[in-house]
């Protein structure tokens, strides 16, 4: 049964029944005895359990403390492998399918397969949680376990031929591989599989070394696939100059597509003499019309209407139709913008997006009545398309918060769960990844309402990146005072005070980019709350007079949050003080945003949407919507965005409009 001080100190946590007389943390010796033991183990120690203190073996993290000593034991070799293959057999039978042994099962199974132990191999590989090299592994134990003379095992065969679809090189997988051929079962059909899955890839070579095993008659068409996606120009140079040269439509379409994407006005040159050469008509040249369209499209060519207006309307999915109406919206053909729209699925049709740009478009084609409409339907969806219909109808926005509901019986029900309390020790202990797999297990173990209220304990535990990632899956977005906290507002202070920009907006940018999480780190090397490349903090920083940082420095807030903040306002101050260009300009680049500018001043609306990356395009939405709520957060009153309308010019040196 749970301490009476932990519902204290839970119910405090959540503001609900707070007291001065709160016990303190009943984990806290033990848990510093673990982190010690266990970074000792981490550093390459090879503890034994002997000195282990009794509150150590309570503690609930102890379990992964045993198995980082028994991972150590493995890679070591330092002692008997027999020995501890048998207490991780014990461990694994203990402990089932518990997170925490997940990496044990991982690093034994190497292990195992290193030392040809196929027979313990299977009896403990799990399918389910295999990567490409366990499950190869897998197939070698299989076949070494063979009878000798046993009839062929079609189940294995079968296994073997799925585990070849691979569009890449699996080293692992040779045996298994030449196995298969030895029993001419790797046939001409399986090989041009995978050829083709290479090549939708991009791996080229790859394709090429799986095509060269095929005969000249099968092989021929993948070839000119693999020239198609190489060298585009050439190929369609070859089949314009050369009609009877036969290639399927699939191929012809994929290099055409990827041919558009690569060289418009190439593609714009020869559209009409493929289209002839190839003797396709207006139905069957629609899917290439389409292709060019969009590839035009996200350059924010005019010419882009002309391909749109060549394709098919069975051709268009509502992807398509988002990009015809932004190709629309960019040379302002509002009629053509809400033709579109109209012609959406209902589903989209009916988004804060699309009815906002019905509406503009109603607006130009002087329907106000139908624009006042549409543009007080979009008021009450909370996002940027809300903040911005508030500003056409020369209103405030007003958040529409929508509280969640504490029941505080099954919080702490909830928070008594084996796997949410190891969630929650991992997460003091700065084991976040392993913290997030336990959070996952305990969490697919509650009811629909318990998963709920789960959000407040994240919140409460202070992992609000868990708490925000788990409010979206049960989509909770409307909660801003749970959603929206400000656990770095001295750093953000700073960061305003140094550049003199609203922390709101420095606030907005942290939220979209890290989730609060100070050590977030990107594929990309972007490190801390506002995930700063180390050569672009470091440039920062040399132009403000501030110390230069090391790459582990950037995961400190009170250096990574002024650094971010100075360079934001650095962009803001390279275009022109257009906020918007600058946040496109954060996410994407600098480089990347100064290509969008308009060549003549758009509204700032129609710019937002036309930025050609989905995600950036989202980021800066996002940021907008995030610095609005943290400003109605702070204030209690809502905001005006009158700024959003203004006008995006072509470059740092025209005339500021106005701020977005």
């Amino acid at each position: 049964m749970i301490s009476l001080f932990r519902s204290i100190a839970l119910l405090a946590a959540l503001g609900l029944g707070a007291t001065a007389h709160a016990a303190a943390d009943p984990y806290k010796e033990p848990r510093e005895a673990f982190q010690r033991a266990y970074e000792g183990v981490e550093s390459g120690a090879l503890e034994t359990a002997e000195a282990d203190s009794d509150a150590l073996r309570d503690y609930p993290l102890y379990p992964y403390l045993q198995a980082a000593r028994m991972r150590r034991a493995v890679t070591s070799g330092a002692t008997s492998f027999e020995a501890v293959d048998q207490r991780i057999e014990t461990f694994l039978a203990l402990h089932g399918r518990e997170p925490v042994t997940r990496d044990l099962r991982r690093t034994w199974l190497v292990s195992l397969a290193e030392r040809q132990s196929w027979s313990t191999y299977l009896k403990h590989y799990r399918d389910s949680a295999g990567d490409d090299a366990q499950r190869c592994q897998s197939l070698v134990a299989r076949i070494a376990l063979l009878p000798p003379e046993a009839p062929l095992d079609e189940n294995l065969v079968a296994d073997v031929a799925k585990q070849w679809l691979t569009p890449q090189s699996v080293p692992e997988c040779e045996q298994p591989f030449a196995w298969l051929k030895a029993r001419d079962r790797l046939t001409p059909a399986l090989i041009e599989q995978r050829a083709r899955l290479a090549l939708v890839a991009g791996n080229l070579a790859f394709a090429r070394q799986m095509i060269a095993l095929l005969p000249p008659p099968q092989a021929a068409p993948l070839q000119l696939r693999a020239l198609l996606i190489e060298n585009p120009r050439r190929v369609i140079d070859t089949l314009i100059a050369t009609p009877s040269t036969k290639i399927d439509a699939d191929t012809l379409l994929d290099g055409w597509t990827r041919f558009a994407r690569k060289d418009r006005p190439g593609a714009i040159a020869r559209y009409d003499r493929l289209m002839q050469a190839r003797q396709l008509d207006e139905k069957a040249a629609s899917p290439y019309a389409l292709a060019l369209a969009l590839a035009l499209a996200w350059d924010r060519e005019p010419a882009a209407l002309t391909y749109f207006d060549k394709t098919d309307a069975a051709s268009f999915d509502d992807a398509a139709r988002e990009w015809q109406v932004r190709a629309a919206l960019w040379t302002q053909d509002w009629a053509l913008a809400a033709r579109a729209i109209a012609s959406m699925s209902a589903t989209s049709r009916q988004t804060a997006r699309w009815r906002y740009w019905a509406a503009r478009a109603a607006e130009q084609s002087h329907d106000p009545a139908l624009a006042r409409q549409l543009y007080t339907s979009v008021l009450t969806d909370d996002n940027y398309y809300s903040a911005i219909a508030a500003a056409r109808l020369e209103q405030s926005v007003q958040p529409h918060p929508e509280k969640l509901v504490v029941d505080p019986t099954q919080l702490i029900e909830i928070q008594q769960l084996p796997a949410l309390t190891r969630a929650h020790q991992l997460l003091l202990c700065n084991l976040r990844t392993l913290a997030g797999v336990e959070w996952q297990y305990g969490y697919e173990t509650l009811s629909e309402n318990a998963r709920t209220q789960a959000i407040h304990l994240a919140a409460a535990w202070g992992w609000y990146d868990q708490a925000v990632t788990t409010a979206s899956q049960r989509q909770v977005f409307n909660d801003y005072a749970l959603l929206y906290p400000r656990p770095f507002d001295e750093q953000v202070t700073a960061g305003a005070t140094l550049t003199k920009l609203e922390p709101e907006l420095i606030y907005g940018v942290l939220r979209q980019e890290s989730l609060y999480r100070a050590d977030a780190a990107s594929s990309a090397g972007a490190r801390g709350l506002l995930q700063l490349l180390p050569e672009t903090a470091r440039r920062t920083a040399q132009a403000w007079n501030r110390p230069k940082p090391t790459a582990d420095e950037l995961f400190d807030p009170s250096i990574n949050v002024p650094l971010g903040a100075a360079q934001l306002r650095g962009l803001i101050d390279k275009f022109g003080g257009q906020t918007a260009v600058a946040l496109a300009g954060y996410n994407a680049g600098p480089n990347a945003a100064r290509r969008w500018l308009p060549a003549k001043a758009i509204d700032a609306d129609i710019w937002v949407e036309n930025i050609p990356y989905n995600e950036t395009r989202a980021y800066v939405q996002r940021v907008l919507w995030h610095s609005i709520v943290f400003a109605w957060l702070r204030s209690g009153q809502p905001q005006r965005t009158e700024s959003w309308l203004a006008r995006i010019t072509p470059d740092s040196e025209s005339v500021v409009l106005g701020t977005l």
